[in-house]
């Protein structure tokens, strides 16, 4: 068990607190503050306990001095001042006398926002790459670290692991909650059934082969199931093909034929943004269409096979949910799932948010903030970011 917040006396102590802010912002408004919110339980809990708090976080990628511009913090300090009910005070830089200065004339209850941490990887990528003395003047600001970023926790950053590394630390309630729900797979209910989708096989071998082993099935839509298609010997036409790994699937085929569950039909066009499309059966996609979602066949497999489980995880929708007339058969899937009695858990990414997108974000036992992070613990991988943190 990893240290948490609720571990330390945090009474008038500078409490570092790595949140995940990385939030979508189109011309200055945020059009989804889902994370923002999912950080509030942790910065409160600080509050009340009479912490200075201190939050870092990064948005979006910085490589040029443009991507400063849009990918400020400016608008999420904004944000979360509304959802605190108390001003937070932000600072638009990573370090320097001005941070230290405000700092040191905090107040408890106070809250503070540095600017995002990627403005630092414009010089050598110094937070991506973990930068040692980064790390150190980080740390140099507080005096107890809380990572409650589960959707960084797969990277070793400057961050998360960088000041973890110097200062007592433990984690937030946020990544307590996604450890706590993503361990299901450790030793399951059964049935314990996978749902994967997604564009391309390579993001989820190490899943594949993890989950493969402990689940009852696997149901596989998305771009991806068009690689395990092809390697099944199917016409797949103009349909996305993840040719490096057509032998990889071919092997699972063969291991594991009752386990991998493949559309049998597919709603398929000649161009994405074409207005004519079609339902077909798998073996009747011809050579210049592509599949971009599964069928109302394919759902019904699905769902007979869901209908009795246990434990469900899904990563990866199986359709081009963006566009409306490919959105279908994620919809379904999320409605089966909302009906079912089972534990249910979404990975992050665009899972979570078609689940959210389609008004599903409060019918699951869980949704997970990180993608990545989610699909590293199903691959059963060690996070650095949480690797880190003292045990109990």
């Amino acid at each position: 068990m990893k240290k948490t917040i609720r571990d330390y006396d945090l009474n008038n102590k500078k409490v570092i607190i790595r949140v995940d802010f990385n939030v979508p912002i189109k011309d200055g408004v945020i059009t989804d503050d889902n994370r923002i919110k999912e950080s509030l339980e942790t910065i409160n809990y600080a509050i009340n306990n009479n912490a200075k708090v201190i939050l870092l976080s990064h948005l979006g990628r910085v490589k040029t001095e443009e991507d400063k511009v849009k990918n400020t913090l400016l608008p999420v300090s904004r944000r979360l001042s509304e959802l605190l009910g108390k001003e937070v005070t932000f600072i638009n830089k990573t370090r320097g006398i001005e941070v230290e200065n405000i700092i040191n004339n905090m107040n408890p209850k106070d809250v503070v926002l540095l600017e995002n941490t990627r403005y630092e990887d414009l010089d050598g990528e110094k937070e991506s790459k973990n930068d040692l003395e980064l790390g150190k003047y980080w740390a140099s600001l507080g005096d107890i670290y809380i990572n409650d970023a589960f959707g960084t926790s797969h990277r070793s950053h400057a961050s998360n692991v960088g000041i973890a590394s110097i200062l007592p630390n433990g984690i937030g309630f946020l990544i307590e909650k996604e450890l706590a729900n993503l361990s299901v797979i450790d030793n399951p209910e059964r049935p314990f059934n996978v749902i994967l989708g997604g564009s391309k096989v390579s993001d989820k071998i190490g899943v594949i082969k993890n989950l493969v082993l402990k689940a009852d099935h696997i149901l596989i839509g998305g771009g991806m199931a068009f690689t395990f298609l092809k390697a099944a010997g199917l016409p797949i036409g103009k349909s996305l093909l993840d040719a490096d790994n057509i032998e990889f699937c071919k092997e699972m085929l063969e291991e594991y034929p009752d386990k991998i569950i493949l559309p049998i039909d597919v709603v398929c066009a000649k161009e994405i943004n074409d207005e004519v499309y079609r339902i077909c059966f798998i073996n009747d996609i011809k050579d210049d269409e592509m599949g971009l979602d599964i069928g109302s066949a394919s759902v019904k497999v699905f769902k007979d096979i869901l209908l009795d489980s246990k434990v469900v995880v899904w990563n990866g929708p199986v359709g081009m949910f963006e566009e409306e007339k490919y959105a279908n058969g994620t919809k379904e899937l999320c409605n089966i799932l909302a009906n079912l009695d089972a534990t249910t858990i979404i990975g992050g990414g665009d899972t979570a948010s078609a689940a959210i997108n389609f008004g599903y974000q409060n019918s699951f036992t869980h949704i997970s903030t990180g993608g990545g992070a989610s699909l590293e613990l199903l691959e059963g991988k060690e996070l650095p970011g949480i690797k880190v943190i003292m045990d109990k």
